[in-house]
Protein backbone atom coordinates (compact mmCIF):
# COMPACT_ATOMS: atom_id res chain seq x y z
CA UNK A 1 0.00 0.00 0.00
CA UNK A 2 2.93 2.35 0.59
CA UNK A 3 3.64 2.57 -3.14
CA UNK A 4 0.06 3.67 -3.80
CA UNK A 5 0.00 6.54 -1.30
CA UNK A 6 0.20 9.32 -3.95
CA UNK A 7 -2.83 7.83 -5.71
CA UNK A 8 -4.68 7.39 -2.42
CA UNK A 9 -3.93 10.99 -1.52
CA UNK A 10 -5.60 12.20 -4.72
CA UNK A 11 -8.64 10.03 -4.01
CA UNK A 12 -8.87 11.18 -0.39
CA UNK A 13 -8.70 14.81 -1.49
CA UNK A 14 -11.74 14.20 -3.70
CA UNK A 15 -13.58 12.44 -0.87
CA UNK A 16 -12.84 15.28 1.55
CA UNK A 17 -14.12 17.79 -1.00
CA UNK A 18 -17.37 15.87 -1.45
CA UNK A 19 -17.81 15.55 2.32
CA UNK A 20 -17.24 19.28 2.75
CA UNK A 21 -19.89 20.04 0.17
CA UNK A 22 -22.31 17.74 1.98
CA UNK A 23 -21.65 19.60 5.24
CA UNK A 24 -22.08 22.99 3.60
CA UNK A 25 -25.66 22.13 2.66
CA UNK A 26 -26.45 22.69 6.34
CA UNK A 27 -24.18 25.70 6.87
CA UNK A 28 -26.05 28.75 8.11
CA UNK A 29 -29.29 26.78 8.28
CA UNK A 30 -31.44 26.34 11.40
CA UNK A 31 -30.57 22.72 12.20
CA UNK A 32 -31.06 20.72 15.41
CA UNK A 33 -27.97 20.35 17.62
CA UNK A 34 -27.55 17.16 19.63
CA UNK A 35 -25.22 16.68 22.60
CA UNK A 36 -22.93 13.65 22.55
CA UNK A 37 -21.88 11.77 25.68
CA UNK A 38 -18.91 14.11 26.15
CA UNK A 39 -21.26 17.11 25.78
CA UNK A 40 -19.73 18.14 22.45
CA UNK A 41 -22.24 19.17 19.75
CA UNK A 42 -23.39 16.97 16.89
CA UNK A 43 -25.28 18.18 13.81
CA UNK A 44 -26.73 16.76 10.62
CA UNK A 45 -23.65 18.14 8.87
CA UNK A 46 -21.40 15.87 10.98
CA UNK A 47 -23.59 12.87 10.16
CA UNK A 48 -23.80 13.60 6.42
CA UNK A 49 -20.03 14.03 6.14
CA UNK A 50 -19.39 10.88 8.19
CA UNK A 51 -21.70 8.75 6.03
CA UNK A 52 -20.17 9.96 2.78
CA UNK A 53 -16.57 9.49 3.93
CA UNK A 54 -17.16 6.06 5.46
CA UNK A 55 -18.94 4.80 2.35
CA UNK A 56 -16.35 6.10 -0.10
CA UNK A 57 -13.32 4.95 1.93
CA UNK A 58 -14.85 1.49 2.21
CA UNK A 59 -15.18 1.40 -1.57
CA UNK A 60 -11.63 2.71 -2.05
CA UNK A 61 -9.93 0.32 0.40
CA UNK A 62 -12.36 -2.43 1.44
CA UNK A 63 -9.88 -4.12 3.79
CA UNK A 64 -8.93 -0.99 5.73
CA UNK A 65 -11.23 -0.12 8.66
CA UNK A 66 -12.47 3.42 9.28
CA UNK A 67 -12.18 4.96 12.75
CA UNK A 68 -14.41 8.04 12.83
CA UNK A 69 -15.45 10.52 15.48
CA UNK A 70 -19.02 9.49 14.80
CA UNK A 71 -18.30 5.80 15.44
CA UNK A 72 -19.12 4.42 18.87
CA UNK A 73 -16.02 4.30 21.07
CA UNK A 74 -16.00 0.51 21.42
CA UNK A 75 -16.28 0.05 17.65
CA UNK A 76 -13.59 2.65 17.02
CA UNK A 77 -11.13 0.97 19.40
CA UNK A 78 -11.81 -2.41 17.79
CA UNK A 79 -11.18 -1.02 14.32
CA UNK A 80 -8.14 0.83 15.59
CA UNK A 81 -6.37 -2.46 16.31
CA UNK A 82 -5.71 -2.97 12.59
CA UNK A 83 -2.23 -2.40 11.15
CA UNK A 84 -3.68 0.01 8.58
CA UNK A 85 -6.69 2.19 9.39
CA UNK A 86 -8.35 5.39 8.34
CA UNK A 87 -8.81 7.95 11.11
CA UNK A 88 -11.49 10.51 10.28
CA UNK A 89 -13.06 13.61 11.74
CA UNK A 90 -15.95 14.32 9.37
CA UNK A 91 -16.39 17.83 10.76
CA UNK A 92 -13.56 19.10 12.93
CA UNK A 93 -14.69 22.25 14.69
CA UNK A 94 -18.43 21.68 14.98
CA UNK A 95 -18.64 24.67 17.32
CA UNK A 96 -17.03 26.82 14.62
CA UNK A 97 -19.54 25.42 12.12
CA UNK A 98 -22.43 26.38 14.39
CA UNK A 99 -20.98 29.86 15.01
CA UNK A 100 -20.34 30.22 11.24
CA UNK A 101 -16.72 31.34 11.63
CA UNK A 102 -15.60 29.26 8.64
CA UNK A 103 -12.83 27.67 10.74
CA UNK A 104 -13.94 24.06 10.50
CA UNK A 105 -12.37 21.26 8.48
CA UNK A 106 -12.76 17.74 7.14
CA UNK A 107 -9.89 15.56 8.37
CA UNK A 108 -8.90 12.22 6.84
CA UNK A 109 -5.73 10.32 7.78
CA UNK A 110 -4.28 6.93 6.91
CA UNK A 111 -2.47 5.39 9.88
CA UNK A 112 0.10 2.60 9.68
CA UNK A 113 1.60 1.01 12.81
CA UNK A 114 0.18 3.79 15.02
CA UNK A 115 1.54 6.72 13.01
CA UNK A 116 -0.13 8.71 10.23
CA UNK A 117 1.45 8.32 6.80
CA UNK A 118 -1.10 10.32 4.80
CA UNK A 119 -3.34 13.22 5.67
CA UNK A 120 -5.81 15.62 4.10
CA UNK A 121 -7.35 18.63 5.84
CA UNK A 122 -10.04 20.42 3.84
CA UNK A 123 -11.61 23.81 4.60
CA UNK A 124 -15.08 23.69 3.01
CA UNK A 125 -15.89 27.42 3.21
CA UNK A 126 -12.76 28.55 1.33
CA UNK A 127 -12.09 25.40 -0.71
CA UNK A 128 -8.52 25.24 0.65
CA UNK A 129 -6.85 21.81 0.93
CA UNK A 130 -3.78 20.79 2.89
CA UNK A 131 -2.22 17.40 2.19
CA UNK A 132 0.81 15.36 3.06
CA UNK A 133 2.50 12.00 2.53
CA UNK A 134 4.54 11.37 5.65
CA UNK A 135 7.24 8.86 4.73
CA UNK A 136 10.79 9.25 6.01
CA UNK A 137 12.25 8.52 2.56
CA UNK A 138 10.24 11.15 0.69
CA UNK A 139 7.99 13.37 2.83
CA UNK A 140 5.90 15.91 0.94
CA UNK A 141 3.36 18.47 2.15
CA UNK A 142 1.34 21.04 0.25
CA UNK A 143 -1.54 23.48 0.31
CA UNK A 144 -3.95 24.00 -2.55
CA UNK A 145 -6.29 27.00 -2.67
CA UNK A 146 -9.52 26.56 -4.60
CA UNK A 147 -8.89 26.61 -8.35
CA UNK A 148 -5.10 26.76 -7.97
CA UNK A 149 -2.28 24.20 -8.22
CA UNK A 150 -0.65 22.61 -5.19
CA UNK A 151 2.03 24.66 -3.44
CA UNK A 152 4.77 22.91 -1.40
CA UNK A 153 4.82 23.98 2.25
CA UNK A 154 7.54 23.85 4.90
CA UNK A 155 7.85 24.82 8.54
CA UNK A 156 10.03 27.82 9.36
CA UNK A 157 13.02 28.49 11.59
CA UNK A 158 11.66 30.10 14.76
CA UNK A 159 12.82 33.53 15.92
CA UNK A 160 12.44 33.65 19.70
CA UNK A 161 12.10 37.42 19.59
CA UNK A 162 9.22 37.24 17.08
CA UNK A 163 7.30 34.05 17.81
CA UNK A 164 3.80 33.33 16.58
CA UNK A 165 1.87 30.96 18.84
CA UNK A 166 -1.44 29.39 17.88
CA UNK A 167 -4.09 28.91 20.56
CA UNK A 168 -7.41 27.13 20.45
CA UNK A 169 -10.53 29.28 20.31
CA UNK A 170 -12.35 27.09 22.86
CA UNK A 171 -9.77 25.00 24.72
CA UNK A 172 -6.95 27.18 26.03
CA UNK A 173 -7.33 27.28 29.83
CA UNK A 174 -5.15 28.59 32.69
CA UNK A 175 -2.14 26.34 31.99
CA UNK A 176 -1.87 27.58 28.42
CA UNK A 177 -2.55 31.15 29.56
CA UNK A 178 0.39 30.92 31.99
CA UNK A 179 2.52 29.39 29.26
CA UNK A 180 1.70 32.19 26.84
CA UNK A 181 2.60 34.78 29.48
CA UNK A 182 6.19 33.47 29.43
CA UNK A 183 6.50 34.09 25.70
CA UNK A 184 7.59 37.69 25.90
CA UNK A 185 6.35 39.66 22.92
CA UNK A 186 4.94 36.65 21.07
CA UNK A 187 2.05 37.16 18.70
CA UNK A 188 -0.94 34.99 19.62
CA UNK A 189 -3.22 33.71 16.86
CA UNK A 190 -6.57 32.20 17.83
CA UNK A 191 -7.75 29.53 15.41
CA UNK A 192 -10.27 26.70 15.30
CA UNK A 193 -10.00 23.06 14.23
CA UNK A 194 -6.92 21.48 12.59
CA UNK A 195 -6.02 24.79 10.98
CA UNK A 196 -3.77 25.45 13.99
CA UNK A 197 -1.40 22.68 12.89
CA UNK A 198 -1.61 23.76 9.27
CA UNK A 199 -0.45 27.28 10.12
CA UNK A 200 2.73 25.78 11.58
CA UNK A 201 3.14 23.40 8.62
CA UNK A 202 3.06 26.28 6.12
CA UNK A 203 5.48 28.44 8.10
CA UNK A 204 3.00 31.05 9.35
CA UNK A 205 3.26 30.08 13.03
CA UNK A 206 5.78 28.43 15.34
CA UNK A 207 4.08 26.65 18.21
CA UNK A 208 0.74 25.26 19.39
CA UNK A 209 0.41 24.00 22.99
CA UNK A 210 -2.59 21.84 23.87
CA UNK A 211 -3.02 20.62 27.45
CA UNK A 212 -6.73 19.79 27.17
CA UNK A 213 -7.00 16.22 25.81
CA UNK A 214 -7.83 15.65 22.16
CA UNK A 215 -8.87 12.55 20.23
CA UNK A 216 -6.96 10.76 17.48
CA UNK A 217 -9.30 12.08 14.77
CA UNK A 218 -8.56 15.64 15.92
CA UNK A 219 -4.85 15.28 15.22
CA UNK A 220 -4.00 12.39 12.85
CA UNK A 221 -4.50 14.10 9.48
CA UNK A 222 -2.84 17.33 10.57
CA UNK A 223 0.03 15.38 12.16
CA UNK A 224 0.78 13.70 8.83
CA UNK A 225 0.87 17.09 7.11
CA UNK A 226 2.87 18.82 9.84
CA UNK A 227 5.51 16.09 10.01
CA UNK A 228 5.76 15.89 6.21
CA UNK A 229 6.42 19.65 6.24
CA UNK A 230 9.28 19.24 8.72
CA UNK A 231 7.36 19.83 11.94
CA UNK A 232 6.61 17.77 15.02
CA UNK A 233 3.66 16.78 17.21
CA UNK A 234 4.81 15.42 20.56
CA UNK A 235 3.84 14.84 24.14
CA UNK A 236 5.21 17.34 26.66
CA UNK A 237 8.24 15.09 27.23
CA UNK A 238 9.13 15.23 23.54
CA UNK A 239 7.86 11.75 22.62
CA UNK A 240 6.24 11.61 19.19
CA UNK A 241 2.45 11.37 19.44
CA UNK A 242 1.15 7.93 18.47
CA UNK A 243 -2.34 6.86 17.40
CA UNK A 244 -2.51 4.15 20.03
CA UNK A 245 -4.52 1.01 19.46
CA UNK A 246 -5.74 0.80 23.06
CA UNK A 247 -6.94 4.38 23.54
CA UNK A 248 -8.50 7.03 21.34
CA UNK A 249 -7.77 9.97 23.63
CA UNK A 250 -4.52 11.91 23.31
CA UNK A 251 -2.73 13.38 26.33
CA UNK A 252 -1.37 16.93 26.42
CA UNK A 253 0.61 17.74 23.28
CA UNK A 254 2.69 20.43 21.64
CA UNK A 255 3.09 21.09 17.93
CA UNK A 256 6.08 22.99 16.60
CA UNK A 257 8.13 23.55 13.50
CA UNK A 258 11.64 24.17 14.84
CA UNK A 259 13.12 21.29 16.87
CA UNK A 260 16.18 23.33 17.93
CA UNK A 261 14.12 24.93 20.69
CA UNK A 262 13.23 23.19 23.96
CA UNK A 263 9.57 24.19 23.84
CA UNK A 264 8.71 22.16 26.94
CA UNK A 265 10.82 24.57 29.02
CA UNK A 266 8.06 27.15 28.71
CA UNK A 267 5.76 24.85 30.69
CA UNK A 268 8.21 24.70 33.60
CA UNK A 269 8.87 28.40 34.05
CA UNK A 270 11.38 29.24 31.33
CA UNK A 271 10.96 32.41 29.30
CA UNK A 272 11.76 33.20 25.68
CA UNK A 273 14.55 35.56 26.73
CA UNK A 274 16.26 32.76 28.67
CA UNK A 275 16.20 30.50 25.62
CA UNK A 276 17.28 33.12 23.11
Amino acid sequence: MLSSLPHLLDCVQQIATAAGRAALEYYGQPIPIEAKSDHSPLTQADKASHTLISTQLAALTPDVPVVSEESTESAAISRGAAQWRWVVDPLDGTKEFIKQTGQFTVNIALVRHDYPVLGVVYVPVSGLHYGGVNLSACPAAWRQPAGAPREPIRTRRADLQHLTVVASRDHAGPVVDAFLARLEGAAITSMGSSLKFCLIAEGRADFYPRVVPTMQWDTAAAQAILEAAGGHLTLLDGTRLACRKDALRNPATMAFGDCRIDWARFFTGGSSSELA
